[in-house]
């Protein structure tokens, strides 16, 4: 373990970035210590006194993945209205996961499908970041729903729960192979049933 107050030996940003393309690769619990530290490029002793352990590696790289942990919510917050937030969220999902760097699919959809009970904690701490995504997503159709952007009958909790539905489906799919514009065609068709204005 390092001393109290010496720098790091390595850049922590860097190696960050290198385990969360394993985590994304490889699933968290095919992501051994000693694949994610040669990746890295750190040794094990490195990895324990720059991040904890390799939960909460994995955990810095998902908040990497989104750009923050309160980014995707402030995305959804400040988008011209909750039909563009779900558009936003879609395009986002279709390109992400098609990037040309980068392995297939959502990192937090994919990372752990399933598991042994030793990564519940990390499966309900993944299924939290998209319950409380999804939240936003909800709240945001329902204040659309109250200033009559959208119809009064609306199904708030169905849209951002299809809206979700479908960024898994596409996770799956980039991972089987299909390309962006198939992606951004599949997003565009789940926008397609949009329920319009009053």
């Amino acid at each position: 373990m390092r001393r109290s107050g010496r720098p790091l030996s390595f850049d922590r940003e860097a190696a960050l970035a290198a385990a969360m393309r394993v985590f994304w690769q490889h699933g968290y619990e095919a992501s051994s210590v000693a694949v994610l530290t040669a990746a890295m490029g750190i040794t094990p002793p490195s990895l324990y006194a720059a991040f904890g352990d390799k939960q909460r590696l994995f955990l810095a790289a998902v908040d990497r993945y989104l750009g923050g942990s309160d980014r995707v919510t402030a995305t959804i917050a400040g988008a011209a209205n909750a039909q563009d937030a779900a558009r936003d969220l879609l395009t986002a999902a279709a390109i992400g996961g098609t990037g040309a760097d980068t392995p297939a699919g959502c990192l937090l959809a994919s990372s752990i499908v399933t598991g042994s009970t030793a990564a519940a904690g990390i499966r309900e701490a993944l299924a939290a970041i998209r319950r409380r995504i999804e939240t936003a997503l909800r709240l945001r159709i329902e204040g659309d729903i109250d200033a009559g952007l959208l119809p009064a009958g609306s199904d708030a909790e169905m849209l951002a729960g299809h809206v979700f539905a479908v960024v898994q489906g596409m996770s799956t799919l980039a991972k089987d192979g299909a390309g962006r514009d198939k992606l951004l065609r599949v997003a565009a068709g789940a926008m397609a049933g949009w329920p319009g204005p009053r």
